[in-house]
């Protein structure tokens, strides 16, 4: 067995050292190479950011002494612009919970809009000093040369953007939040918003004393005081106006509503749209008692409500305008130009009723008018009214004084045709009654002191009477005209009978029969029954003459010469009946007993008589073959033809119109003042 020598195998472990160490080394080699290849394209990356890299560590490579000294002005500027971020992160907070619907939780969301608004107030007050300490501190790095100057320069660029900025600093969130809360005003109006029920248009709305009551509050309490929660806020952010016009846009269409029950269509009426008052008359007066239950009611509830809900938001002007132009655009100003409408209207006796009705419940709402309408924001309201009362009046007046020359105009109109009263006298009898009643009579007088106040002149209560007075005589002037007019004295009498007999009357017991006195009534009842007695005697009082009986007691002649004389009187007595009947049966006696009177005298005058005669005398006619020639009549066929006569007869009268002193012709209403013109 061979053996080793020990000193090979020692050389022999070395070298398989070295062999594994060369190995060693080589792999390290190769992974050092490898991972060199792995770092160039980073080391590539971090060659092209040093230059950015050595801007930015550029400070840090300053002097000790320098950094030390600009270590203090750093931190000056920096606390500042960390409080303003911090509070800019405090209003992204309040993003969710204001983009939310204030509805549901309405103090809440005041509360955090409030929040809002602080935050935002800081930030106004603080942003530019934070810039401008960062801008004094960019400066003062810029001046001792402390940092690099690209990275300076993108300061100073930043902040220089920051300066000029107009963005909002919430990016928005308050604007979006007043929205939400400007949308939940206007829903708490509009949920809570009812027309007030209202009456039927027949019915009457308003009266003194009576009728409905006065609304209360239109909002419940809880809901103004949400209204006023918000309007704080909307005014503390300028947006008062929008709420005024929200609550003008909700609430006057609500007033409209309540309007419309009403039916005010006729309030569009042109003066183009109608002949004359007569033919708008209703309208005229659903139009007194429509407006003051608008005013009294709605907008005197509306009034209220505009003070409860803005006059704490700002100046008394705000809520001020805010109601006017609520009543402006609800209807007021539609019911003041349908006023002006009537005055425009042409003259006639009815429009200065209507005018006096106008003007009556105008004067009743005076004080409503001057406390709800008269503020500067009420302008337009109350130009028009003044000018409407103006207008009323002037138009009421002129037409009471042409009264007279109207009633003397009539003077040389033929008298009418049938001797029946004309219309003119029961028109102005009726009509002066109603000027001297308990409803016009004052109002006339008032009128009257503030026209004649326009002229610097002073009223006189002998003023209206006189003038009426005055009206009266002429219309009895009138009388002897027309009756002179007749060409048959017969009816002349008749007419003049009629005319008294109605002065007498229909004003004995009037207001108009006191002011004339028992002295002029009466004599307008004597002038009835001379009249009367003149009628009868100068027309059937001749009748009995002609049915005589003289030559017939004594006569000796014979029968047969008794017959012819019968049948000759009979003969005389049936023509002149029978054309005084066929004339006097186009006559007419107006009043129903005046009538039955006069035609019971006529039937006593004639009927006893011709009886009495035919008793005696008929016999010497009735065996005759002609006898039905002249025993015409029986007398119960004469009572009843006389009985009969002097009937009224629809459509027989002639028109009578009234001519104006200026010339104008203008139909004049019949009595009750209703729908045709005055006739004869």
């Amino acid at each position: 067995m061979m053996t080793t020598d020990p000193a090979d195998e020692g050389g022999i472990a070395s070298l398989v050292a070295a062999r594994r160490s060369l190995r060693a080394s080589l792999d390290k080699s190769q992974a050092l190479s490898a991972a060199l290849a792995r770092a160039g394209p980073r080391l590539d990356e971090i060659q092209q950011r040093l230059p950015t890299l050595e801007a930015a560590v550029r400070p840090i490579c300053a002097h000790r002494d320098a950094l030390a000294a600009v270590g203090g002005h750093i931190d000056r500027a920096v606390g500042p612009a960390a409080a303003v971020l911090k509070v800019f992160d405090a209003v992204h907070g309040l993003e969710l919970p204001l983009l939310s619907d204030p509805q549901a939780d309405l103090p809440g969301y005041l509360s955090v809009l409030k929040r809002l608004e602080e935050a935002l107030r800081f930030l106004s007050d603080n942003c530019s000093l934070a810039i401008q300490w960062l801008d004094d501190i960019v400066d003062y790095l810029d001046d001792h040369s402390v940092a690099d100057p690209r990275f300076l320069s993108a300061l100073k660029t930043s902040l220089a953007a920051l300066k000029t900025s107009s963005s909002p600093l919430d990016g928005g969130l308050l604007d979006a939040a007043l929205d939400k809360l400007e949308a939940e005003f206007r829903r708490l109006l509009a949920d809570h918003s009812t027309p007030l029920p209202m009456p039927s248009s027949s019915s009457s709305p308003a009266d003194d004393g009576g009728g409905v009551a006065i609304a209360p509050s239109p909002l419940p309490v809880p809901v103004i005081h949400k209204l006023l929660a918000i309007l704080e806020r909307m005014t503390a952010s300028n947006r008062l106006d929008r709420c005024v016009a929200a609550y003008i846009d909700v609430r006057g269409s609500n007033v409209r509503a309540s309007l419309r029950a009403l039916n005010l269509d006729y309030l569009e009426i042109t003066s183009a749209g109608f002949d004359d008052v007569q033919s708008i008359e209703p309208y005229i007066d659903r139009w007194g008692r429509h407006l003051e239950f608008a005013v009294k009611h709605l907008f005197e509830a509306e009034y209220k409500l505009c003070g409860e809900v803005f006059e704490r938001a700002g100046p008394p002007e705000v809520w001020a305008a805010c109601f006017a132009e609520i009543a402006a655009q609800a209807g007021m100003l539609a019911f003041l130009r349908f006023g002006k409408t009537v005055t425009e209207a042409k003259k006639d006796p009815i429009k200065l009723l209507k005018l006096l009705d106008i003007f009556n419940s105008l004067n009743k709402l005076r004080l409503d008018f001057n406390r709800l309408f008269g503020g500067k924001a009420c302008v337009e309201i109350q130009n028009l009214t003044r000018d409407l009362i103006r207008r009323v009046i002037d138009g009421a007046c002129d037409i009471f004084w042409e009264l007279l020359v109207q009633v003397e105009l009539q003077r040389q109109t033929p008298p009418p045709s049938d001797g029946a009263v004309p219309r003119l006298v029961s028109f102005i009898t009726d009509y002066c009654n109603k000027l001297l009643g308990e409803d016009y009579h004052p109002v006339l007088t008032q009128v009257l002191i503030i026209h004649r106040s326009w002229k610097q002149e002073k009223f006189q209560e002998r003023l209206l009477t006189d003038a009426i007075l005055n009206i009266i005589k002429a219309l009895e002037a009138n009388f002897e005209t027309w009756s002179k007019g007749y060409e048959d004295t017969t009816l002349s009498y008749l007419f003049m009978m009629n005319t008294h007999w109605h002065f007498y009357k229909h004003l004995k017991g009037t207001k108009l029969g006191e002011l004339l006195g028992d002295a002029w009534l009466r004599e307008h009842e004597q002038y009835k029954e001379y009249s009367a007695a003149m009628f009868l005697k100068e027309s059937w009082g001749k009748l009995p003459s002609l049915l005589s009986r003289e030559g017939l007691i004594l006569f000796s002649g014979g029968r047969a010469t008794a017959r012819d004389l019968v049948k000759k009187r009979l003969k005389a007595f049936n023509e002149t009946f029978d054309e005084m009947y066929q004339r006097q049966s186009n006559w007419v006696i107006s009043d129903k007993d005046l009538r039955e009177k006069t035609c019971h005298l006529v039937v006593q005058a004639i009927v006893p008589v011709y009886r009495s005669y035919m008793q005696n005398y008929g016999p010497l006619v009735e065996q005759d073959a002609s006898a039905s020639k002249y025993a015409k009549y029986t007398a119960p066929t004469l009572e009843k033809m006389l009985t009969s006569l002097f009937q009224h007869k629809p459509g027989k009268s002639a028109s009578f119109r009234v001519r104006h002193s200026n010339g104008k012709v203008n139909s004049v209403m019949a009595s009750q003042f209703c729908s045709a013109s005055v006739v004869m």
